[in-house]
């Protein structure tokens, strides 16, 4: 079905990109709010700071495993059905998880909603190429703005719930969001068309082995705190060569590695992700702690102060998206890269006694630079892969932010193990100085690469 075909089924082009819009912000919200809501969680279920860790880790895990699958699925399957479903889950998963009497339950309400956001991106993504014709980059910049927004929103909106009933609330909130999207989605997502002609594939032991390799490499980290465990280490590496050689063999993996080796560009794409990545949600994560633990600030004025990322992000976001329209990607990807670096160095600056207003200005530098690398980022993959691969790039983009912020939760797990303070902060604050300079070396690497307009690379790879 050609492109042209496509934009005709659509009703309305507002409302579709509305319905996606409200989707795809419940991943970020999610992963976000729950920042502000750990001391809380922690007293109530008496925790340890490795188990609160692992709260945020096992998220991250499963969202990591079920992104890219999922976007395989909605590629195959249909993606209205994989949004609509996806919704379904994350209700299901709003409702169950406030009434949690113990953390292992908890834990399983947040999976079950991390399965259901997974599903709302890649299949949202697919959807808007496939019907979205005019301004396909502004939109997907527009939606980008909403995922960043959310997701630097979520301390503040979760500051203020929480100030006014507890953790607990924090899940009511996806409700309004899931009802308008669901809504919409029914009556102005059109109906799929059929996909698959053979059955899915399913790589159930690449799957497992994936799930396990994630697992391992989050303990492994967990563990440096208290020195280096050598068998940690080799068990390890010998998994994820496991996974590899396992994955290179198989006629439709579930991480196609040799995909990924053949094409440099793409994996350059995804690892500059990961790192921006890192560096963002490690403030996200690490800052409510210690305004609230080191700074003693409420959870509502720790909110506000974590508006600072999400402003600037919605102000960097749509300025880069016109420079890349005009320019190209390589100026507005270095400019951010060198913003990022800038804001980094000076959280050298922050001390228990900086001025609140001085802290707002150093992380309003880091989420400036976060809005132009996320769009830039983005954009820069969709002009590699066409169409019909938008799912599966997709769902491998959001792996590799979880894969981010389950180093950012391992980083903040060792870092403040011996507490939150001072001189913990400037331990992190050193380790995302070094993650800031690779950042930029790649940021160099890929300009060489690809420094024009976004052209089509891999078209010919599905003609």
């Amino acid at each position: 079905m050609s492109v042209t075909k496509n934009v005709s089924l659509v009703k309305s082009q507002n409302l579709l990109i509305a319905a996606i819009a409200f989707g795809i912000i419940l991943n970020p919200l999610n992963t976000s709010m729950i920042t502000v809501a750990m001391p809380e969680i922690k007293s109530e279920f008496s925790l340890t700071s490795q188990d609160i860790t692992w709260l945020i880790a096992s998220y991250f895990i499963v969202c990591a495993i079920f992104l890219p699958l999922i976007g395989k699925l909605s590629d195959f399957y249909g993606r209205k059905k994989i949004f609509l479903s996806g919704l379904l889950l994350v209700s299901i998963s709003s409702f169950a998880a406030p009434l949690s009497q113990n953390m292992p339950f908890l834990l399983a309400m947040r999976s079950i909603q991390a399965i259901g956001t997974s599903a709302l991106y890649p299949a949202g993504m697919g959807i808007v190429r496939s019907y979205i014709e005019k301004n396909q980059n502004r939109v997907i910049g527009s939606l980008t703005v909403c995922a960043t927004t959310s997701a630097a929103f979520g301390p503040t909106i979760s500051g203020l719930l929480i100030h006014l009933g507890g953790w607990h609330v924090i899940f009511y909130v996806n409700f309004p969001i899931i009802i308008i999207s669901a809504i919409l989605g029914f009556f102005f997502i059109p109906k799929d068309e059929t996909m698959a002609v053979k059955a899915f594939k399913w790589d159930g032991i690449g799957i497992i082995v994936f799930g396990c390799l994630i697992s391992l490499w989050i303990y492994f980290l967990q563990t440096l705190k208290s020195g280096l465990s050598l068998w940690a280490l080799i068990g390890t590496l010998a998994l994820t060569f496991l996974f590899y050689f396992f994955e290179k063999r198989k006629e439709d993996p579930f991480i196609d590695v040799m995909f990924l080796k053949k094409n440099l560009n793409i994996s350059f794409v995804y690892i500059q992700y990961i790192l921006a990545t890192l560096i963002f949600f490690a403030m996200l994560l690490s800052m409510p702690m210690y305004l609230q633990s080191e700074l003693m600030l409420s959870s509502k004025l720790t909110g506000f102060i974590m508006l600072s990322l999400s402003i600037f992000s919605i102000i960097s976001t749509p300025l880069a998206t016109r420079w890349i329209e005009k320019s190209g990607f390589k100026s507005p990807l270095l400019t951010g890269v060198i913003i990022g670096v800038v804001g980094v160095v000076l959280l050298m600056t922050i001390k228990h006694s900086s001025p609140l207003i001085w802290i707002f200005i150093v992380l309003s530098i880091i989420g400036f630079s976060n809005g132009m690398l996320n769009i830039g980022l983005q954009t820069l993959l969709y002009s590699f892969v066409s169409k019909s691969e938008t799912g599966r790039a997709s769902g491998l983009f959001l792996t590799s932010r979880f894969m981010g912020n389950i180093l950012a939760s391992s980083a903040f797990g060792l870092m403040f193990a011996t507490g939150v303070n001072d001189t913990n902060l400037n331990w992190m604050t050193i380790i995302l100085i070094v993650v800031s300079i690779i950042l930029f070396t790649g940021i160099l690497f890929i300009g060489k690469n690809k420094g024009g307009r976004g052209t089509t690379g891999l078209k010919k790879m599905n003609a």
